[in-house]
């Protein structure tokens, strides 16, 4: 029986095809140099599929990204490859959103895309998945002649080098700095090629109900497609692969849990030595499975290379609780020596130990069988997601041969060993326990996972159910006609609006309660609170803190103004308003910065940049400009302030020099509006009129000279 007969479609694959040239990408700088060389060369299509398409991704950093004529960063690659080949046709589905990735997924991402991008990229934000599950497959086609599979995204913390450098400064994305981060993607060329063509088009016609690219002519030459990176060397020819889905319950769709069955099966034919790289592993079924296997295989072998740290505590008490559980179901009854589940890490010279966090979905049986694909060991990957993995069967020794070369040279990334050493342990009977006892401090090795460490798994029954569902968090609904509604997961644009409307009554709600507990904070008892504090040395400090308090409560920066001249007379006003003013200033725009480092900046996402770029170019004049017009109310400026790039001082004093004229004449007004309640008069009654024919003339003014700036900026 040849290896590839455990291939069966409609059971365990959908279909069943061949590899003309496979190659493995380890590692997403690897990945993304292959990407970036086969899009440059697509003549016709290019459909990406993805967990996430991030805009400001960069496929090339360093040397490597200053040595290439075309734009490094995808969006603007994506953009400049449309425009030059207006007839190449270019599709982007996404999954849309999830609040639980709301911190670390580019938000507006469809509208990013279609501003910055020509007709023929086209962008689809997938919301058609499950409430709870997501789309997970990560499949790139070109032509029609060359396809990537795999666990790697063009997303934020995914790219690293094989070297895995403990503080690597390309290591860096919008987000911030990360981690080591480890890797596997695989790029085939020949027949399977059209099955993923199928694919995508399907799953584009299901989300966008739409999809006017046909599939090219099948790639029927033995030589390399023109799209394939002239840099990467094939590792097997013409070897039989099986593509696995999981399609989870959505509306007019026939689910599929194709991986599940292959995974199983693929255990089930283990002899010696299964290699696992995934990112977690909670599936007990696979344990169990494994388990069985280890029992039934005497000389079976199994080691398994997953992550160590957990990310918050959703990870914590899903999958890595979860494992505890997995990891008891595969060692029971079976020596320690046979099976382990480790870690990759290193202890540099100095500092905490380089945890390298395993994202791979990868799994060698023998040397007859590799898995690189997009499914995790976990409940949502057999069920709830879509997933896509590409299954290699070595019908030859030349292929064997390349499946073993794979697998070692993995074992020796994690291990920091020589290919060499790692076949010589291998052929060891206690194998396992020769990768780990490979140590050095400043140097990678394997460990044994110790979760306890994290976790006594108090939440784990709570929170496993919602991170890693079996089913839909909320089941279909029965219809009359006996058929079910799928609730899909709540669209992106449900969500922001949904957050804003519950940011509005959060402040709201604020606002109330602040009427309802500081009764006082009226004009009119703000100026007689003020009255008490003239002619003492709390006056300044008294003003300072009204203007804060009143800023925090958006609370009319005119009124407290008014009071302020009205109490401290037409010199002294102006002086402590300005004060009150920039002091306020100061602290929404810090209340501002920290808000959009996290928050502000990503919800307003492209329209703040926007409102960054303006702030940048116009700097203190442009401040100033806003602050003469009376245009937004005085504390959401100071905010947006905050969340752009200008700096505190050029925005102080922008501020100082955009209140200085309004602030004199509300001091004449504000005196006047005094004497006229104690001793009315036509003198007081004259400063009023003067101050308000001066207030509405800087007014106008300020509104003549924006236009002009506009009108000047608009000719530029």
């Amino acid at each position: 029986m040849k290896p590839s007969d455990l291939f069966s479609e409609d059971s365990n694959c959908w279909r069943h095809s061949l590899a003309t040239y496979m190659c493995p990408l380890i590692d997403c700088a690897n990945y993304y140099r292959a990407l970036y060389h086969a899009i440059v060369a697509a003549r016709k299509s290019i459909f990406i599929a993805g967990w996430d398409i991030d805009s400001r991704i960069d496929l090339l950093r360093g040397d490597e990204a200053n040595a290439v004529e075309a734009p490094v960063n995808i969006c603007e690659l994506l953009a400049w490859k449309a425009r030059q080949n207006p007839d190449l046709r270019i599709y982007l589905l996404r999954w849309d959103s999830s609040l639980a990735f709301f911190s670390n997924r580019e938000i507006w991402a469809k509208e990013v895309w279609e501003e910055q991008c020509p007709d023929n990229v086209q962008v689809c934000l997938d919301d058609t998945i499950p409430m709870g599950g997501s789309q997970h497959q990560k499949i790139v086609v070109i032509d029609d002649e060359l396809a990537f599979n795999g666990g790697m995204d063009i997303a934020w913390c995914r790219w690293d080098t094989r070297k895995h450098e403990f503080n690597d400064p390309r290591r860096n994305d919008t987000e911030g700095p990360y981690g080591p981060i480890h890797d596997v993607q695989v790029m085939v060329a020949g027949p399977v090629v059209l099955e993923f063509a199928k694919l995508l088009r399907w799953r584009w016609k299901l989300a966008a109900n739409a999809c006017d690219k046909a599939i090219s002519a099948p790639q029927t030459s033995q030589e390399l497609p023109a799209s394939w990176p002239h840099f990467c060397e094939p590792l097997a020819h013409n070897i039989p692969c099986a593509i696995a889905r999981t399609i989870p319950f959505m509306d007019a769709v026939e689910p599929a849990q194709e991986v599940r069955h292959m995974l199983l099966d693929l255990i089930h034919a283990a002899e010696e030595f299964i290699y696992i790289e995934n990112q977690f592993a909670s599936r007990e079924e696979i344990a169990e499975a494994l388990n069985q296997q280890l029992k039934r295989k005497p000389q079976l072998k199994v080691l398994v290379v997953s992550s160590y740290e957990p990310k918050g505590t959703m990870e914590c008490e899903a999958y890595w609780a979860g494992r505890i559980d997995f990891k008891n179901i595969v060692e029971n009854g079976v020596r320690p020596d046979r099976i382990r589940i480790t870690h990759s890490s290193a202890q540099p010279g100095s500092g905490d130990a380089a945890l390298k966090r395993i994202h791979s979905k990868l799994m060698t049986i023998d040397d007859r069988y590799l898995v690189i694909g997009s499914s995790n060991f976990s409940n949502r990957s057999m069920t709830l997601d879509t997933e896509c993995d590409l299954i290699f069967a070595a019908d030859s020794e030349p292929q064997r041969a390349a499946i073993a070369h794979l697998r070692n040279d993995l074992l020796a990334e994690h291990t920091s060993l020589s290919i060499a050493q790692v076949e010589r342990i291998l052929q060891q009977a206690q194998c396992i326990d020769g990768l780990l006892q490979a140590k050095s401090n400043n140097q990678y090795h394997l460990s044994e996972v110790n979760d306890h460490k994290f976790t006594d798994q108090t939440w784990q029954d709570v929170l496993a159910p919602i991170s890693d569902p079996e089913e839909p968090l909320v089941p279909p609904l029965p219809l009359p006609d006996g058929s079910h509604l799928n609730l899909p997961n709540p669209r992106k644009k449900t969500l922001v609006i949904g957050s804003v409307l519950m940011l509005f009554v959060l402040l709201a709600g604020v606002v109330l309660a602040a009427n309802h507990y500081i009764s006082w904070f009226n004009s009119e008892n703000l100026s007689a609170f003020l009255e008490q504090a003239r002619g003492t040395s709390m006056a300044l400090p008294t003003v300072l803190i009204l203007y804060v308090v009143g800023g925090l409560f958006f609370f009319p920066v005119t009124v407290m103004s008014l009071a302020v001249a009205a109490v401290f007379g037409p010199i002294w006003g102006p002086i402590y308003g300005m004060s009150g003013a920039l002091t306020s200033a100061a602290v929404m725009f810090w209340g501002g910065e920290k808000l959009g480092d996290r928050g502000l900046r990503k919800l307003g996402g492209h329209k703040v940049q926007k409102v960054d770029e303006a702030f940048s170019k116009s700097g203190v004049i442009g401040v100033a400009t806003i602050r003469l017009l009376p245009i937004a109310p005085y504390s959401l400026v100071n905010l947006v302030a905050g969340i752009s790039s200008i700096k505190l001082l050029p925005f102080l004093l922008g501020t100082f020099l955009g209140m200085l004229p309004p602030m004199i004449a509300k001091g004449l007004v504000g005196d006047s509006l005094s004497d006229l309640a104690t001793n009315p008069s036509t003198r007081s009654i004259t400063y009023l009129a003067i101050g308000i024919l001066i207030w509405v003339g800087v007014i106008v003014l300020s509104r003549h000279f924006a236009r002009k700036l506009q009108s000047r900026d608009v000719k530029a």
